[in-house]
């Protein structure tokens, strides 16, 4: 496991710990590897960075990278029977398309071994994936929607339930975009079918997020998991604009919400291909509700969504106070 000390990496690891399988983690060391897995410390931004795993051949390597020079490396120096990438729906061109499938057209990769910034994230996949499908060994790629449920640090996925368990007032601040389709897939979910990827065998590219469902939906279920009595107070886009209020993720957002219409299929996907191979995505009531779990036990800012303070000024201004 090239990572595995954090969030999707991690979990993988786990996974693969908890079905009987050997993991080593070479990762700089930030966060310590799940417990039952060999750690080896490694920078892969130093050319002799994977120094430390390149003495045996490996059954499978995963690589969950954003950095093209860093996997490029590690299919350089690294010997495997078998390579999984996790890449992300970021790569496809055409981002207002909803449910596209693995043949649709992606960006150009990008043209440099570092990702420099989140203009250039699906560029930067697009040429690990490249990299990828030409080493020596098999390969299967893995195009995840958006990941959320416990351990989801961007707080786009806990969001909502603990907005609706701790409203700032009587009404929560919602956009005015009910048909929205959106979709999740739980970081559990993911994990362990990615480990199922390389365990199987399976070749080629595939989508994998939960199901498309729309906005009003995801809001509805985030209101029932956090037992709230409060009532949504819808906000169009525009006025929303005006007060400063962004989407989808960052501070002062509402994150699920995708306000563009030339990125308002980013998060759906067809996983036709993934779920004959076996995928399977809990309700989306689960993944929201451990994510809340995880929210109410965070120690540092949230850095997505509105604050108490936030939410209340737009209140204010929408009722001209």
């Amino acid at each position: 496991m090239l990572g595995g000390t954090v969030f999707l990496g991690r979990e993988i690891a786990q996974v693969a710990l908890r079905r009987g399988h050997s993991v080593t983690c070479l990762a700089r060391g930030t966060a310590p590897a799940p417990d039952g897995a060999r750690f080896v410390p490694g920078d892969r931004d130093q050319d002799a960075g994977l120094a430390g795993v390149t003495n045996r051949t490996w059954d499978a390597v995963i690589d969950v990278s954003r950095h093209p020079g860093q996997v490029r490396r590690a299919v350089r120096d690294l010997t495997t029977g078998r390579w999984v990438f996790v890449s992300t729906a970021s790569v496809y061109a055409d981002a207002a398309r909803v449910e596209q499938g693995e043949d649709a057209a992606v960006l150009e990769p990008l043209d440099g071994d570092v990702m420099t910034g989140p203009d250039v994230y699906g560029n930067a996949k697009v040429a690990c994936e490249d990299a990828v499908r030409a080493a020596a060994a098999p390969a299967t790629v893995v195009r995840p929607g958006l990941i959320g449920g416990p351990g989801d640090r961007s707080a786009r996925s806990g969001y909502w339930p603990w907005r609706f368990a701790h409203p700032s007032g009587d009404d929560v601040i919602v956009p005015d975009d009910p048909d929205q389709p959106c979709a999740l897939i739980d970081v559990r979910d993911l994990a362990d079918w990615i480990v199922t990827t390389a365990e199987d065998h399976l070749d080629g590219t595939f989508n994998v997020t939960g199901p498309t469902l729309p906005l009003a939906e995801a809001l509805a279920t985030a209101a029932q998991v956090g037992a709230s009595s409060a009532r949504t107070r819808p906000v169009p886009p525009q006025r929303l604009r005006e007060l400063g209020v962004g989407s989808w993720m960052g501070p002062r957002s509402l994150p699920l919400w995708i306000d563009d219409p030339d990125s308002r299929g980013l998060a759906t996907l067809d996983t036709t291909r993934a779920r004959a191979a076996g995928l399977r995505t809990r309700p989306l009531a689960e993944t929201l509700r451990d994510a809340l779990a995880y929210e109410e036990r965070r120690i540092d800012a949230r850095p997505a969504g509105l604050t108490d303070d936030e939410e209340r000024r737009v209140r204010a201004a929408l009722d001209g106070t």
